[in-house]
């Protein structure tokens, strides 16, 4: 079994229970088991391509017996089952699972690139994390510096 952390968002509909929703159907995947979420964050929409209501994210740490593709697979369709549309990049959504991190895999190709490329940059990925891995390191992924180098002040406790 494998380490792999989750980041979740939603700002489209009932979002808390699209993340509630989101963590149960994780939770029914193959020979995978939830071991922590992190509470709820309200977050402002930041490079979005038009006027959007605010997220909430959380993160979640898993252990599994998938694959980094397959989790990325299953994770899709879990989008896809809750109704996620892609039609344009950074818009409004149902849900969003994102792979950040798989322990012991550096993996970039074209379907999947882990740890997360975007996730040092994000608070709103960050913030939550930190609850769950308080000394600033997620399996293997030292965030801390990036963490206090980011703006914090749209991100709030749900």
């Amino acid at each position: 079994m494998s380490r792999a952390v989750l980041g979740l968002g939603s700002n489209l509909g009932q979002r808390q229970d699209n993340i509630m929703n989101a963590v149960h159907a994780v939770e029914r995947l193959p020979e995978t088991t939830v071991i922590v979420s992190s509470s709820l964050y309200e977050t402002t929409p930041i490079d979005v391509p038009n006027e959007q209501d605010d997220y909430l994210n959380a993160c979640m740490v898993i252990m599994t017996e998938l694959s980094p593709h397959a989790l990325l697979g299953a994770c899709l369709g879990i989008e896809a089952a809750m109704g996620r549309e892609r039609k344009i990049p950074h818009d409004s959504r149902t849900i969003d699972i994102d792979l950040l991190i798989y322990e012991g895999v550096v993996n970039c190709d074209a379907e999947l690139t882990v740890p997360h490329p975007q996730m040092l940059k994000r608070a709103f990925v960050l913030v939550p994390l930190s609850e769950i891995f308080t000394n600033g390191v997620a399996i293997g992924v030292d965030f801390s510096a990036e963490l206090s180098r980011l703006d914090t002040t749209g991100i709030h406790l749900f």
